[in-house]
């Protein structure tokens, strides 16, 4: 558990290590999985939570219309917040 004053990259940095540590230990064809080094996170309402999972459920549908590169940089778009093109999935 992490407390709720934790900040945003610590949090980040504890979830990729601490899943590729699961990911390679569980899966042996994983074991050479590395994350990439940068990341986006958002935070949602209590009132969107429901919506949000229901958008994490249909990802892989949706990603066939649209690949997750288009969709992050159409939502980074919309809410006007800046992004660096040439490390853009860095």
């Amino acid at each position: 558990m992490v407390k709720p004053a934790t900040p945003g990259a610590d949090v980040i940095r504890l979830l990729k290590t601490n899943s590729s540590k699961w990911l390679s230990e569980t899966f042996v064809r994983m074991r050479a999985f590395e994350w990439q080094a940068g990341y986006s996170s958002f935070t949602v309402s209590e009132s969107m939570a429901d919506a949000v999972k229901r958008y994490i459920d249909g990802q892989e549908g949706h990603h066939r219309r649209r690949t997750f590169a288009e969709e992050l940089k159409a939502l980074l778009d919309r809410h006007g917040i800046e992004y660096d093109a040439a490390h853009f999935l860095d």
